[in-house]
């Protein structure tokens, strides 16, 4: 405590000196700012690794569409159902080169058949999956 005397008065004015106290409560802050851990947010992601390796062959590429009533067309020919959808896609499997499949559905296709085809191909190992054609959606 500090005592300020006034001569004009000769009154004791009590005052406390807060000087002290805000340095120590300014250090204990940047304790506690140091001691907090880091909030780490960790994605895992599967990021390719660079190559200086130039493929010689474009890779084949394979489109399928869907219309909006979530019929499948393979390369342009309908198929009858999920069933056949299938088998085109293991006999895709089994050829072992890795194929790109463009998946194009159209603006009023529902999110299921858009679904159904991408877990169909991660079902057989076809992992490279490019919805094309999503300009159009941008209305």
């Amino acid at each position: 405590m500090a005592m300020n005397m006034n001569k004009k008065d000769e009154d004791i004015f009590m005052e406390m000196n807060t000087t002290p106290l805000i340095d120590v409560m300014l250090v204990l802050l940047v304790m506690l700012i140091i001691t907090i851990p880091p909030q780490l947010h960790a994605l895992g992601l599967n990021m390719p690794v660079p190559t200086k390796e130039v493929n010689p062959m474009p890779p084949q590429i394979t489109h399928i569409d869907l219309d909006d009533a979530g019929k499948i067309y393979f390369d342009g020919d309908l198929l009858s159902g999920k069933p056949s959808l299938e088998a085109r896609m293991s006999a895709i499997a089994a050829k072992g080169d890795q194929m790109e499949l463009y998946l194009k559905p159209s603006k009023k296709t529902q999110y299921k058949y858009v679904i159904s085809v991408m877990t169909a191909a991660q079902k057989f190992g076809l992992n490279k999956i490019a919805i094309v054609g999503n300009e159009r959606f941008a209305d």
